[in-house]
């Protein structure tokens, strides 16, 4: 059984991603904090909280607030997803495709796959997914592991990223995996 990882240009991709996002976190953190003048400081920070929510805070400062607050919420799941696209490991086996990243250990059975669809047709770098009939993060212990599985993907889909070593052959082996699957569900189906 051979293991499919992402390439080495692909975990270059995904490190200047990783670098973006985190610049992205630095600067929403640093505006939030000079935006509302407050300080992070855990001495005076609900003090200076107090202070600028009492001074008002007008609309200049409560917009790019919100929006630097959204970013500081919203970057780490981005980089969980880049990161476990970092980690993924792809194994096709007889009973299903193994899939492992970050804590996240699943075998989608062959029989639970819908099938397979690129994600966007138009795109430079192909990316596909497999559209599964259950929720593969069910397999997954670790409750925050499962919640971010699945806020990255959703329930009943497992992404296929672009950038794997020999990810055409990783393809054909989900294809002809998939084809016997169904071949022998029609034969094992009542007349």
């Amino acid at each position: 059984m051979k293991t499919y990882r992402l390439s080495a240009a692909g975990r270059r991709n995904v490190l200047v991603l990783l670098v973006a996002a985190l610049l992205i976190w630095v600067f929403a953190f640093w505006s939030f904090a000079s935006t509302l003048r407050i300080s992070y400081n855990p001495v005076r920070f609900w003090a200076s909280l107090q202070e600028s929510l009492a001074q008002g805070l007008s609309a200049g400062q409560v917009v790019p607030a919100l929006l630097m607050l959204v970013l500081i919420v919203a970057t780490p799941l981005l980089i969980w997803a880049l990161l476990a696209e970092w980690a993924a490991a792809y194994t096709p086996t007889p009973d299903g495709l193994r899939f492992e990243t970050l804590g996240v250990r699943v075998v989608c059975p062959w029989h639970c796959v819908r099938g397979m669809r690129p994600v966007d047709a138009d795109a430079d770098e192909p990316f596909d997914e497999l559209l599964l009939d259950s929720d593969p993060g069910t397999q997954t212990g670790h409750p925050l592991t499962r919640f971010l599985h699945r806020q990255a993907w959703g329930a009943d889909r497992l992404p296929i990223y672009p950038d794997l070593e020999e990810r055409d052959e990783l393809l054909a082996a989900i294809r002809g995996a998939l084809e016997a699957a169904s071949r022998a569900e029609h034969a094992s189906a009542p007349a």
